[in-house]
């Protein structure tokens, strides 16, 4: 077997995916850009030297349409004739650009590989690439006829594991507080790599994170996705997810070099991580947010690790039902989960996540010793990624 190793790993400041927000006016290949840069010039390596680049990406239309890596890494002004392609998994798009870079390295097509992600929310609003009312087809909407838009699924899975409203503010609460102690501590500054704005601007912190927020702010919000068919629909549910306990709609990029152990050596880079094992998986479509569950299940097995050995644990926070539910399933203390915040404060730039993640991953076992580290994402459709590293050095 090869040794699979993260060499680098950054990510740009989280900016609201809205007009205004402090990367709107970035062109998304041009975000990208410039974090390609930043992640050769950290490393130092030879970019002539990268097989292959893979960035994922969710609304692959308008600006995000010409394969974005490609274009991103033409425009940082790298070389030619390195590839790229674009993959997309829903949320766990850059998760799954992650494990397909360690996967094509393990099988000796890559010896080298850099794994990204991007999506400029404010630019290529959520949805733009569904043309049709009818994404599902005949036969999966007669088979599963209660499919449902996202945020319904996290209210059947509140109701399902006995999350109250209270319980999913408090969890958001503490999402932002944890960030903004990070970021307030130096915490974020190893990962963040500065990016600059239409008007020459750098922009240097995330614009997510409200340290202000309070317990009362929250419980003033409305219920977001309640209406009177959906309420006849789904009678078990409680309507509790509101816009302060689900994740922020985010522009952001994020850039991971991975390669051969050997080569690392060879090159004289110091490894950050090792790949330990990785696992897709699918669960009910219309809860559709619960198969981190068995996603977890399933690397476990597969690497003969527990729970217990994981010093620290990335569930993405798409609505704060998700990690409460993966939490309550396995009896996780809160101090492993999301210790350093998470998508409710620090935003979900889709096709960026599943890296940013893995970037903040890094860095908590980094600043705090640990050793081992999980990290898994709920996707549209119910599928989930889920990935073990082991900290290096």
């Amino acid at each position: 077997m090869r040794d699979i190793v993260i060499v680098e790993a950054i990510r740009t400041p989280m900016g609201r995916g809205k007009a205004g927000g402090a990367l709107s006016s970035v062109h998304p290949v041009d975000l990208l850009a410039q974090v390609f840069l930043r992640l050769m010039e950290r490393t130092g390596i030879d970019p002539g030297q990268v097989d292959d680049v893979l960035v994922g990406c969710v609304s692959q239309v308008g600006e995000q349409s010409a394969t974005p890596g490609r274009f991103a890494w033409l425009g940082a002004g790298l070389p030619v004739h390195v590839p790229s392609t674009t993959i997309e998994r829903k949320c766990g798009s850059g998760q799954q650009a992650i494990e397909f870079a360690a996967q094509g390295i393990a099988a000796g097509a890559y010896d080298v590989c850099v794994a990204a992600g991007v999506e400029s929310m404010s630019r290529v609003p959520m949805g733009s690439g569904r043309l049709s009312s009818d994404p599902f087809g005949e036969f999966a909407a007669a088979r599963f006829p209660g499919l449902v838009p996202q945020g319904v699924s996290a209210e059947l899975i509140a109701a399902k594991w006995n999350i109250g409203r209270e319980r999913q503010d408090e969890y958001s609460l503490r999402s932002h507080q944890r960030a903004h102690a990070t970021a307030a501590g130096g915490g974020f500054a190893t990962e963040i790599v500065a990016v600059t704005a239409a008007d020459g601007r750098a922009v240097t912190e995330d614009e997510t994170i409200r340290p202000d927020t309070t317990l009362e702010r929250l419980a003033g919000l409305r219920a977001a996705f309640e209406t009177e068919e959906l309420r006849a629909r789904h009678p078990e549910a409680r309507w509790t997810v509101t816009a302060g306990n689900a994740s922020q709609i985010t522009d952001g990029a994020a850039a991971l070099l991975l390669m051969e152990a050997g080569r690392a050596e060879s090159l004289g880079l110091r490894p950050r991580a090792r790949i330990v094992g990785s696992a897709v998986c699918a669960d009910d479509p219309v809860l559709m947010l619960t198969a981190p569950i068995p996603a977890t299940r399933k690397v476990l097995g597969r690497t003969g690790m527990s729970l217990d050995q994981m010093d620290a644990i990335e569930v993405n926070e798409a609505f704060a039902s998700v990690p409460l539910a993966w939490q309550a399933e396995f009896g996780v203390d809160e101090d492993r989960l999301n210790p350093r915040g998470g998508a409710i404060a620090l935003g979900h730039p889709l096709g960026a996540s599943g890296c940013r993640l893995m970037t903040t991953l890094i860095n908590q076992l980094e600043a705090t010793g640990g050793r081992y580290g999980l990290q898994t994402m709920c996707e549209a459709g119910g599928m989930a990624n889920a990935t073990v590293i082991e900290r290096l050095g």
